[in-house]
Order: C-alpha cells, then structure tokens, then sequence
C-alpha cells in the first residue's frame, strides 16, 4: 500500500468516526442503586419502644454465624430487547410525507425517558437479628433509606438519596410503618436521558422546557407465618418523588445541588409510606430440645422507576421544518453506517457492600455488540 493510500484510508477511518460520533448518543447507561443500612437507626427506635429483656442465647449464636454468609456471593442476570425507538427513527428514513404530525409524534417520544431497576434476588437482613416477639416486632431495624447514582467516568450526573425519617419514627411503634425524606440531590436536565434519542440530540433549554424527574420506589416481600400460610411477592408500600427543574435552579455547570442540613424539612418532598417488613416464622430447638417461636430477620425485594420528561418550548415547535430535515439527514446516515442500533441487552448485579453496610444494584443497558462475555464473566453473571 502506498504511503498515499494510506493517508486516505486514514483520513476515510476518521471521517466515518466523526460521522458516529455526530450521529448518535453514547449509548452505554449505568445506573448504581443503593440500599442503605444503620445500626444507629435500631437505638433511635428503642429509645422511643420499651425495651424488652429477651435473651438471644442459643438462636442468637446461630445467627451471628450465619447472618453475613450469604452477602458477599454477588447475583444477577443479562437479559435482552428490542428498542422500538430504533423503528420510529427508520420511518424518518423511508418515509416521503414531511408532516408535522410525524414530527410531533418523534419529538413527543423523545421527551420521555423510562427505567426500572429491580433488585435481583431478595436482600436479606432487614432487621439486626431475629425476634422472639412476633413478626412485627421493630427492634433491631436496620434498613436506612435508598439512593440511586448514575456517572460518567469521574463526573456524577445524576444522584438521588433518601433515608428514613427520624422525625417520624413515632410511626414505626404505632403503626407499623416508615416514611423517607430526600436529603441529597445532584440533577442536571442537560446530562440528562433526554432526548430519549439514539440521534445526537442535545439537551437545549432553547428547545426544551418544564423538565421533570419523577421517582417511584416500591418495597415488597414474601413471609411465612405461624400457621404455615405463604404471603408471597406481597407490596408493602411505595414512595413517589416528583422534581420539576428550569432553569433558574442550575448552578454555572447546569446542575440543581441539594443537600439537607439536620433534621429541617426537605425541600423536595417523598410522598408514600411504607410497612416495615414481616418476619417470616422459624421455630427452632433450644440446646435443651426445646421447641420456641422465633421470627427472622425480614427478607425484601425493591423496584425502582425512574422517568425523565420534558415538553418542547414554543420557538422549537415553530421552527419544526428545518429540524425535521436534519434529523432526516442524521437517521439516514446512522442507517447507512449500521449505527443504528436494535438489540439492547440489560446486566443486572447485586452484592453486599462490607464496607458501605449497603447492598448494591449495578444496572447496565448497552447495544448487545458492548455487553461482551468478557465484561459478563468480570461481573460473575451469567446469560438467561
């Protein structure tokens, strides 16, 4: 090969890298979800409940030797599916019709952004040790709260902490039931997920206006209690966050920061409640042989939804024909290249953190091309 021909196969290799790079959004997503644990919190309850003089004995030397067995074993799954978003983008392509209905109706997909993440098997431990009481009984709660984290390299882009209220822990003695408060928030509408879109598409406050966060957390469980009766995958609460952000709120970066000082009330506001988690019945045989009721330590399971929207600023809807004809140019060339991608695959994986006393879902969504058995094998997981 001459050193011309090579100099243009370069400069060909380097053209195609711009034309990717200017097509599409980065298209690997993690998101690490935090479920947070406090041996504080379980002496801040006793304080507020009469204490009651149970001895642990035997069940508790069983407990201390198996209670943190199980956590440093991680569990997850991969999983597959197909963005339909890809096929709206495809119609730009071979569509002829240059309609506004078909712009609206690409831009009206875009503004919204929807994950789950589930924890992938139960976590165990909710409360310090197993009760001799019932399987209500409070004591020894250690379940704190739960944050999301989402990053870019070294940068957050997105985070999200909520821990249970202190100022209400009047409710866990007499009703059976907590509530969170938000007490930690880094969000930014422009690092956002939006436009939902595998176009390189920017965020723009020109364009794009009432940003909103909204949150949905959901707790549930499965138990079994004195008469050998299953209560399985049984909700127990769900909590709902709701942030709208303009841009008044953002620092010189684009971010809205907040942090909760002490006990004030939290500008930003967790609605929902939730029941504490039931012990599941497991009688056991002193050292004497003889039979005792005892609960355990409370087994659970999370869901969290996280959605992103936004609307389109008048100036954005007015000038709707010429964005149209470049987001056609855009999906043509992204067609070309292969760039647009159909097959997406979800890692999950949940271990125990000994040193943050958290448990910890690491979710990733990429092109199924990026999920390689390589990255599978480093997490320990393996394909469904």
């Amino acid at each position: 090969m001459t050193q011309r021909t090579t100099f243009w196969t370069r400069k060909v290799i380097i053209l195609l890298f711009c034309i990717a790079s200017q097509t599409l959004h980065a298209q690997v997503m993690e998101y690490k979800t935090f479920v947070y644990t406090s041996d504080e919190l379980a002496n801040d309850i006793s304080k507020l409940n009469d204490e009651r003089d149970t001895s642990r004995g035997y069940l508790g030397d069983l407990f201390s030797a198996t209670s943190n067995s199980m956590k440093g074993i991680a569990s997850g799954y991969v999983s597959t599916f197909i963005d339909m978003g890809v096929t709206a983008i495809g119609a730009l392509v071979t569509r002829n019709a240059r309609m506004k209905k078909e712009w609206e109706e690409a831009v009206k997909k875009e503004n919204v952004f929807q994950t789950v993440i589930n924890s992938v098997s139960e976590m165990s431990d909710f409360y310090d040790a197993p009760s001799f009481d019932g399987a209500m009984d409070p004591k020894g709660m250690r379940f704190d709260g739960i944050g999301c984290l989402r990053t870019s390299g070294k940068d957050t882009l997105f985070y999200i902490s909520c821990h249970i209220d202190r100022n209400k822990l009047h409710r866990i003695i007499n009703h059976s039931k907590f509530e969170l408060v938000l007490d930690t928030l880094v969000l930014s509408p422009t690092h956002s997920n939006l436009p939902n879109t595998q176009l390189s598409i920017p965020y723009s406050f020109e364009e794009r206006k009432d940003f909103t966060l909204s949150m949905d957390i959901t707790i549930s469980s499965s138990w079994m209690n004195e008469i050998v009766q299953l209560q399985k995958n049984q909700e127990l609460g769900v909590f709902h966050i709701n942030i709208p952000v303009n841009e008044d709120n953002l620092d010189e970066k684009g971010f809205l920061r907040y942090v909760r000082h002490g006990s004030e009330p939290s500008r930003y506001q967790v609605t929902g409640e939730c029941f504490i988690v039931p012990r599941s019945y497991s009688g056991f045989r002193d050292e004497h042989d003889n039979f005792k009721d005892c609960w355990g330590t409370g087994e659970y399971k999370l869901s969290v939804s996280i959605k992103e929207t936004c609307d389109v600023t008048d100036a954005y809807r007015t000038n709707w024909k010429s964005d149209y004809k470049h987001r056609k140019e855009m999906a043509k060339k992204g067609k070309e290249l292969g760039l647009l991608e159909q097959s997406w695959e979800i890692v999950s994986k949940q271990d125990w953190n000994e040193i943050t006393h958290s448990w910890v879902i690491t979710t990733l969504k990429a092109p199924a091309k990026y999920i390689s058995n390589d990255l599978i094998d480093r997490m320990g997981l393996e394909s469904k």
